[in-house]
């Protein structure tokens, strides 16, 4: 059984993508859509919290196997959203029982 999600010692978040790493439980990046919403660039969002250009396009393209709560709390500073803005949940299985 594969292990996914949070990771206590780490503290990393595992992002996966669907079309990249065989997991049942996949992680949409919707930093595209967000920084579309507020119209800046990868580069300016890159530039605002000190990351650069490249890892944020690892990340946006879904690319990115992890990322740093510190990195996740800076970019939903800038952009002024949730990390749910960001990062959606969307389970292969239309049948997958949600938490409660």
């Amino acid at each position: 059984m594969k292990q996914t999600g949070w990771h206590a010692a780490s503290r990393f978040f595992i992002l996966h993508s669907s079309f990249i790493l065989p997991f049942n439980m996949p992680i949409i990046v919707n930093l595209d859509v967000v920084l579309a919403q507020r119209k800046m660039r990868l580069n300016d969002l890159a530039d605002g919290v000190d990351i650069t250009a490249q890892n944020l396009s690892v990340l946006k393209t879904g690319k990115a196997r992890a990322i740093r709560f510190s990195t996740l709390e800076a970019i939903c500073k800038h952009l002024n959203c949730q990390p749910g803005d960001i990062l959606e949940f969307r389970p292969d299985n239309p049948s997958h029982p949600k938490a409660e």
